[in-house]
């Protein structure tokens, strides 16, 4: 479970299946499937994850271990039969994990950003934050510690994590004899959709067992309206990732006593207030942005996207050879492009110092790296000389962004 390496060679695959999903999608002529803005702000925060959670998985696996190896409960062999007792176990977590980030605040911060999307392809699969996948993977700790080998279990949530994808699209037609036993792209669009009698239903990943015990199944009757029932209308990278944890905190800090905070953090997202999100949103949203305005440079955005792509391959196929200068570089190189392709989007008047960041970053990198650092001043020098002679984030604001 140390070489991450592998998965380098398994990300196109993601790729390849959206690809053949938009053809089906234009060959079949069908509408409201994919929207240019929504596709890329899920490939963002899909990147973003994966990136991240290269430094989580190792971590957790040592954790899985260090559990199983000191508190396991049973001796569990590794039986053929075991297997099928493993993935109707890793279920029954991951439904009861789906539904507490549904009904406890803290964890629908994290959940939240998945739901966001009023598209429901196979981009959406990859919205995950690296904050839901850490609760996630605290879930998986009752396994090792029921007595599941740690290497079962990470090969399980692989499969679990193949499978999910698969339900995040309209291209397939319901097939009704397999909602009798699993979760369908059906079934999960249910579960993606803001109309009343279709939410917080149809928790479980692969079975369907869970949802009709628990009184959580809903199968599909009229066309899902997805997406939240109070959009957020943001194409942001960070208001995506932070919007909601910005609430809490104001809901929070309205009340007094202790209790009522925590109260605030544990309790429903249902009982939140929603006069909130519009004192947050005049705080900290910029109010520049035109809503009949869409970037015109998709070139310089899909190029933005397949550099981060390629970044985060890179440094998932290295990442065991890679010192941490290196890896924090590779970090910082993506993370600071995906906040300005969704900064791009949304039309944010400094997105012209953030270009000038990512250039920093990027040229005082290969800088240190070569060991000439007297050379670190130029990248600060070219940016005095483009700003004060050419007035760069001026002509940025005005010619890319059409901020007048």
């Amino acid at each position: 479970m140390n070489h991450p390496e592998y998965l380098a060679f398994a990300l196109p695959a993601f790729f390849l299946f959206l690809w053949l999903e938009y053809v089906v999608v234009k060959k079949k002529k069908l509408k409201n499937i994919y929207k240019y803005e929504s596709s890329v702000s899920n490939i963002s925060i899909g990147i973003a994850e994966r990136l991240l959670n290269l430094f989580i998985t190792v971590s957790f696996y040592n954790l899985y271990v260090w559990i199983y190896e000191n508190y396991s409960l049973l001796d569990i062999s590794n039986a053929w039969w075991i297997w099928v007792v493993m993935l109707l176990a890793t279920d029954f977590v991951w439904y009861w994990y789906h539904r507490l980030g549904h009904e406890v605040n803290i964890f629908w911060g994290a959940h939240i950003v998945h739901h966001q999307s009023e598209e429901f392809n196979f981009t959406v699969a990859a919205r995950i934050t690296t904050l839901q996948a850490i609760v996630r993977n605290v879930f998986w700790c009752i396994l090792p510690f029921i007595g599941f080998h740690p290497n079962l279990v990470m090969t399980i949530l692989v499969v679990h994590g193949v499978y999910s994808f698969f339900t995040h699209t309209q291209i397939l037609e319901k097939q009704k004899w397999l909602e009798y036993i699993f979760i369908t792209p059906s079934l999960h669009g249910v579960h993606h959709a803001s109309d009343e009698k279709y939410l917080d239903k149809n928790y479980g990943d692969v079975f369907v067992f869970w949802d009709k015990l628990f009184g959580t199944f809903q199968k599909e009757e009229e066309k899902p309206r997805y997406g939240l029932t109070h959009p957020i209308n943001s194409y942001s990278f960070l208001w995506q990732h932070f919007h909601y944890y910005l609430e809490l905190y104001e809901a929070a800090r309205r009340k007094s006593s202790i209790k009522e905070k925590l109260t605030i953090y544990f309790g429903s997202p249902a009982v939140m207030d929603q006069e909130i999100r519009p004192i947050i949103e005049k705080k900290w949203m910029s109010k520049n942005k035109v809503n009949s305005y869409h970037f015109k440079y998709k070139g310089y955005i899909n190029l933005q996207l397949i550099l981060s792509f390629v970044a985060m391959s890179i440094l998932t196929y290295y990442f065991d050879q890679f010192d941490n200068l290196t890896k924090g570089f590779f970090v910082a190189f993506v993370l600071i492009t995906l906040i300005n392709i969704g900064a791009q989007l949304e039309q944010k008047r400094w997105v012209p110092y953030l270009e000038h960041i990512r250039f920093l970053v990027f040229c005082n990198f290969f800088i240190i790296q070569s060991h000439n650092y007297f050379l670190l001043i130029l990248p600060f020098l070219f940016v005095f000389i483009i700003e004060k002679m050419f007035n760069f984030s001026n002509w940025y604001q005005k010619s890319i962004l059409k901020i007048i």
